[in-house]
């Protein structure tokens, strides 16, 4: 394929969904000239006019079937609950050989949802950037959103490893580390870190909201690192976790199972006076952070990086 010896992975590639991910694509696909052409769809005309506003891609389209014409890859950014509707208005139009792929958070959904309406002859390449700030919209993005970020690639049975391949080279040349998961095994894993830590840090928020004897003035004034942490990812797009809540029911409702049980059990140490368990407890947990550290997914920099521009 002549157009990859310039760096180009794809010809033309449409983003369908103009939020914080699929923007940071543009940017990120910018960046390192890895796409000839990035034709852009949103539902909502707004969106739109605040795409074309900003040069948030090539060219802005009207319809999604517009967007995907000739396109040889389709990347799915809209809410999961959103990717069959959308999979079933853009099939009729999509390009022999193209590949479509998602950015959702959940995988199993997507799949049944999206792969009774791929065309014969067009590759279907679920993927997941596991990447992301509280901020949403077109004007959220940035192209260094994924750089040294995971992204798992989660093909269906039976997916042409060359379609896999390409999708790779365009997440690697966007900056991210590759690797490539199972369905089922991507959202229990995701489910441990990610999607209970932010209906954790919801119920937080939410606590700290009914606690009439905190006033809310003090929850702001004297937010502590722990309750502003939970702060930022509760202002997630709540359309978004609503959906990924609702489409991992079993993997999310046995990790809350797992975290209840954990809760109980120290809650009674605190009760009893157990600091022998409470230390212990404290010690195993603080290593996982270190962990995560010396893997570069985080900074041990006090303010978590909160300085950088997002």
């Amino acid at each position: 394929m002549s157009s990859q010896d310039n760096g180009q992975v794809y010809g033309r590639v449409a983003l369908i969904g103009l939020g914080l991910i699929a923007s940071s694509m543009f940017w990120a696909m910018k960046r390192a000239g890895l796409a000839g052409e990035v034709t852009g769809y949103a539902r909502s005309q707004e969106t739109r006019e605040t795409a074309r506003q900003i040069g948030l891609c090539d060219r802005v389209c009207d319809s999604a079937q517009e967007a995907v014409k000739d396109a040889d890859l389709v990347v799915l950014c809209v809410p999961v609950g959103a990717m069959g509707p959308v999979m079933k208005d853009i099939a009729p139009v999509l390009k022999p050989g193209a590949t479509v792929s998602d950015v959702g958070s959940v995988k199993r959904h997507v799949i049944d949802a999206v792969q009774p309406h791929i065309p014969e002859g067009v590759h279907f390449v679920p993927a997941h950037p596991l990447a992301g700030t509280e901020h949403s919209g077109p004007e959220s993005g940035f192209a260094e959103l994924f750089d040294n970020r995971w992204s798992l690639l989660v093909p269906v049975e039976g997916t042409d490893s060359q379609a896999v391949e390409q999708l790779r080279k365009l997440w690697e040349g966007m900056g991210a580390n590759v690797d490539v998961m199972d369905a089922d095994h991507h959202d229990l894993v995701l489910a441990v870190t990610s999607h209970t830590p932010h209906l954790i840090a919801y119920t937080m928020v939410g606590v700290a909201d009914d606690l009439r004897r905190v006033t809310d003035s003090e929850v702001i004034k004297y937010s502590a690192a722990g309750f502003r942490d939970f702060t930022r990812i509760a202002a997630s797009d709540p359309t978004m976790w609503r959906d990924v809540f609702l489409t991992n029911k079993d993997a999310t409702l046995e990790i809350l199972g797992r975290f209840t049980e954990e809760l109980f059990a120290l809650q009674r140490a605190i009760r009893t006076g157990d600091g022998e368990h409470l230390h212990d407890y404290f010690t195993r947990t603080r290593a996982i952070r270190r962990g995560i550290i010396e893997a570069g997914q985080d900074t041990d920099a006090p303010d978590f990086g909160r300085g950088q521009k997002k």
